[in-house]
C-alpha cells in the first residue's frame, strides 16, 4: 500500500490492461471548465457513452442536456454546488441543488464549507451537508467535496470525512480541481479510514479521488489504496469514482500500447 504524499506516476507501475478497462467504467468525465461549451457538453456525453465510464460531471446548467444526451445509456450524470468556493450560502446552494435534481442529476457533489470547518465552525460545516443531504433520495447520490488540499493534514482530512459521513454523505470526494492541491495518496489513504470505520458501523461509503488524476499509475495507485484497506473488489461504481477528464484518453493510450504518459487536461481534474 503506497502512504506518502508523492505523485503517484512517479512510481511507474506496470501495466495490467484489465485494471485500465476496470478503471475507465470508475470514470466520473468531468467538464467543469471555465470556458465549457454545449459542444463540449456533448463530445462528454458521446465519448462517456463509448467507452462505458461511470458518469459525466458537468456544471449545472449541462445537467438536462445531458440527461438527455445519455437516456438509456446507463451513464449517470452528476453535478457540482457550493462549488468550487465551498462559501455560498446554504440557500442558494440548496436552490441550485434542487433545479438539478428536477433536471434529472443522479448525483450532486457538494463542496463542504471548507474554510469554515478549518475556523473552528464544525455546525455550519455539517449543516450544509446535512441539509443537501436532506433533499437527495436513492438511487441518487450526494458526494462530498472535502478539499483535501487545503486541509493539508491528513488527521484534519479525516476527521472532515467523519463530519461528512455522519451528515449525510454517500461519497467523500479529495478536491474541485480547482486549487493548487488536488488529490493526494496521504488524504485518500486518511479517507479510506473513515469509510472502513463506517463500514464498521454498517455503512457502505464511497471514495471519489480527483484533483490531478491523469494516468494508468494514478489510477492503480489509488485502486490500492482503497482496496488495501476495504478488501480486492471493492472498488465499483456504486463504492468507488475517479472524477478526471484526462483520465480517460491516459487509460484508452495504454489499452493502445502507446507510452505511458499523464495527460493534461483543461479543467484542473
Amino acid at each position: 500500500m503506497t502512504t506518502d504524499s508523492t505523485r503517484p506516476e512517479d512510481q511507474s507501475p506496470e501495466v495490467d490492461d484489465a485494471l485500465a478497462r476496470r478503471a475507465i467504467t470508475l470514470i466520473d468525465l468531468t467538464d467543469l471548465a471555465d470556458d465549457h461549451s454545449v459542444a463540449g457538453i456533448d463530445d462528454l456525453c458521446s465519448r462517456a457513452k463509448t467507452h462505458g465510464t461511470a458518469a459525466v460531471c458537468v456544471w449545472p446548467e449541462h445537467v438536462a442536456r445531458c440527461v438527455a444526451n445519455l437516456s438509456g445509456s446507463g451513464v449517470r450524470v452528476a453535478t457540482v454546488v457550493n462549488f468550487p468556493t465551498g462559501e455560498e450560502p446554504i440557500g442558494e446552494v440548496l436552490a441550485t441543488t434542487q433545479a438539478a435534481l428536477d433536471a434529472g442529476a443522479d448525483d450532486i457533489d457538494v463542496v463542504l464549507p471548507y474554510r469554515a470547518f478549518l475556523d473552528g465552525d464544525l455546525e455550519y460545516a455539517g449543516q450544509m451537508v446535512a441539509e443537501v443531504a436532506a433533499l437527495i433520495t436513492p438511487p441518487n447520490l450526494i458526494k462530498v467535496i472535502l478539499e483535501s488540499g487545503e486541509l493539508v493534514d491528513p488527521e484534519l482530512v479525516a476527521t472532515t470525512a467523519a463530519l461528512a459521513i455522519e451528515n449525510g454523505a454517500d461519497f467523500v470526494k479529495t478536491s474541485t480541481g480547482k486549487v493548487p492541491a488536488g488529490a493526494s495518496i496521504s488524504a485518500a489513504t486518511a479517507m479510506v479510514g473513515a469509510i472502513a470505520g463506517a463500514r464498521d458501523q454498517g455503512r457502505s461509503i464511497g471514495l471519489k479521488p480527483s484533483g490531478g488524476i491523469r494516468s494508468y499509475a494514478d489510477a492503480a495507485s489509488y485502486l490500492d489504496v482503497a482496496e488495501s484497506v476495504m478488501g480486492s473488489g471493492w472498488a465499483t461504481p456504486a463504492t468507488f469514482c475517479f472524477g478526471a477528464s484526462g483520465l480517460l484518453d491516459a487509460l484508452l493510450e495504454v489499452l493502445d500500447g502507446s507510452e505511458l504518459s499523464p495527460t493534461t487536461d483543461q479543467n484542473g481534474y
